[in-house]
Parts: C-alpha cells; structure tokens; sequence
C-alpha cells in the first residue's frame, strides 16, 4: 500500500508499505479521506514544532475517515463496508492517568502521526489501516470528508469542555483557522451568546463570519481591532486562543473581564505570556490538549445535523497529489481545510 512519508522539512514522499492484518478486537480499514491538520503542517515546513523534532521517516496524518473492509477476531458492532471515523487517540487504559480518566495525558499515548516519542507513532495517511474497534465510530449518513473532520471538531469541543459553563458568556477567538472556526460552532452549540474572530487573513474571517461569529476583526488591517473591548477592565468572559501567537495571547488578556477564562488551544511553541496583567485581573489559564471521549460525540453531533463543518472543506485532492495538498493548506488565502482523497 502507499503511504504519506515525512522525511525532513519539505521533504513528503509517497512510499510502500506493508498492508497488516487486523488482530483481536481490531479491524482493518480502506482509508477514505485524510486532512490536512496544523501539526502535520508544522512537520511540512520545519521539521517539528517547539522542542518536538523528527528524527526518523514518519507518516503523516491523523483526521481520517474509511471503510471497514476486514473485521479481526472478537469484532463487534461493525460491519464490512460501513464508513468509519476513527480516533487518532490510543491511550494504553493501564498508567495512572488513564485510571483517573485523563486519558488524553496517557504516560504511553500512541497518538497517530506524532514525533513526540521515540520511535515515532506512524500517521494513518495510508490507503489501509488496522485500527482498534474502539477506535472506529459509524459515520452513516456523513460523507467521507465530514467524517474526517470529527478529530479537528473533538479538539474544539474538549476545549470548550475545559472553558467550563458558556451559557450567556462573550467569547473572543484569536486566529480562524480550522480550529478557530471549528471553535465558533463548539462555543456556539454550547450556549455562547457572542462571538468575536480575529485573525490576520480575510479570506480566514470570511469563513469564520459564516460559521456563526457576530463580529470578525482583521488585526492586520485594524492592529487595536480589540482595543474597545479592554476598557473597564475588559468584556470578554472566555477567550481561546487558536492561533499560538503571544501577540493574539496579550491581546487577548487585556480584552477578558476579571476572572475571565484564557483556554490556549494552539500550539506553536514556548509563547511569552502576561503574566502580571493575568495575575491582576484573576484569570483563570487553562491549557486544552487533544481530547479523547469527546470524539464519539463530536460524529454524533454532525450526524444529527447540529454541527455542519462541511463548509470548512475547500480543497479535496488526490493521494498522487499529496505535495500540492501540502502546498495548498499552507496558503492561507485560499484553504481552510484541504482534504485528501485516498480512494
């Protein structure tokens, strides 16, 4: 089978390898649809983000969708040919915190496509993947691409988790890519009663503005856009935070009331943080990383029509065209969310 290969920065091959057979309680699945996330982005262009650096050839990817096509011993529930989203997240259900339920902070997490350890975990940007059962949600009456964007989705849901309550409160979101936009249908579903977007890019704020915010700000055109918003203290009473930009973080403080919340979605390495203006206005700093049992839901919730992504997907290209689905998600101007299509 082929397979999405990282070597080094700019360096994505197409290679052969081994199609497995699925074992106990695993199924073995004829990938469908993968997108293109940040981080495999971040192994794209520069090797790695922060101190996370690859040092071995891995393959890419994992926001995927497929098609079971072999069942292995003690499968149940599934059936050959049903269309599966399927969890990137495999925690090892035995270290301590498994055992407390903070799964996404396994101490042995085999998370699809990640340099974090070594050896690094394999992506699942492969024409066939053996994956566990547990892994594998029915997708019926989604296509492919919606499947595939149940991941992305997970990560805004168990961020909006971490927010706490968010009936009635005033959310700011720094930077509109997938995950900002993602982050405006969670907050909303969620009960948000306002929504602002800022990022750099208008085309980004135009999706944004359709996925549901009452107010996008280009901070590139408009750099104190959120200046208003920071008098008597501040307004806002959640800000995430999707971008990874120490500007859009300080940004973001000085626009959150007291005893605001501040949850830190992206990540694009060690950020400089206020400090003083956070310790002053009591505001709460959460982190939100990865997710876990919020991906069952997050299909749920696109299979009953109550979150619709499917306007985020803007380029689908071929598994041949890998390099320029690459290409392309890395143009903000153009992409949202660049799919690529393995069948």
């Amino acid at each position: 089978m082929r397979a999405i290969v990282i070597h080094a920065p700019k360096d994505l091959r197409i290679e052969e390898r081994e199609t497995g057979a699925p074992g106990q309680g695993e199924v073995r699945v004829r990938l469908a649809v993968g997108g293109v996330c940040g981080s495999d982005l971040h192994y794209y262009n520069h090797g790695g983000f922060g101190a996370v650096r690859i040092r071995e050839p891995m393959i890419l990817g994992h926001e995927v969708s497929g098609h079971v096509e072999a069942l292995g011993p003690g499968v149940t529930g599934l059936s050959e040919g049903d269309l599966v989203a399927i969890s990137p997240s495999r925690p090892c259900g035995r270290c301590r915190y498994c055992a407390e339920g903070l799964r996404n902070h396994c101490l042995d997490m085999r998370f699809y496509g990640s340099a974090m350890p070594f050896p690094h975990i394999q992506g699942a940007f492969r024409e066939h993947l053996v994956a566990g059962a547990s892994q594998c949600v029915k997708a019926e009456g989604l296509s492919p691409g919606v499947a595939a964007m149940a991941e992305p989705l997970s990560v805004c849901l168990h961020a909006v988790r971490r927010a706490g309550e968010m009936i009635g409160k005033r959310v700011l979101i720094t930077g509109c890519g997938p995950i900002g936009a993602l982050a405006i249908l969670a907050a909303r579903r969620a009960g948000a009663a306002e929504i602002v977007v800022t990022d750099l890019a208008a085309e980004a704020l135009a999706h944004g503005r359709r996925a549901g915010a009452d107010r996008v700000a280009d901070i590139g055109a408009e750099p104190e856009a959120l200046a208003p918003y920071g008098a008597d203290k501040g307004w806002f009473d959640v800000h995430f935070e999707c971008s990874g930009a120490p500007s859009a973080l300080a940004a973001g403080v000085a626009a959150l009331r007291p005893r605001g919340v501040l949850v830190q979605v992206g990540m694009g390495g060690d950020m400089n943080v206020p400090m003083q203006a956070i310790t002053a206005k009591e505001i709460d700093l959460r982190g939100a990383f990865r997710f876990h049992e919020e991906f069952a839901f997050a299909v749920g919730l696109m299979r009953d029509g109550l979150i619709d992504p499917a306007p985020l997907i803007t380029h689908t290209m071929k598994l041949d065209d890998a390099e320029a689905a690459f290409t392309t998600a890395n143009d903000r101007r153009r992409a949202m969310k660049t799919q690529i299509a393995f069948t």
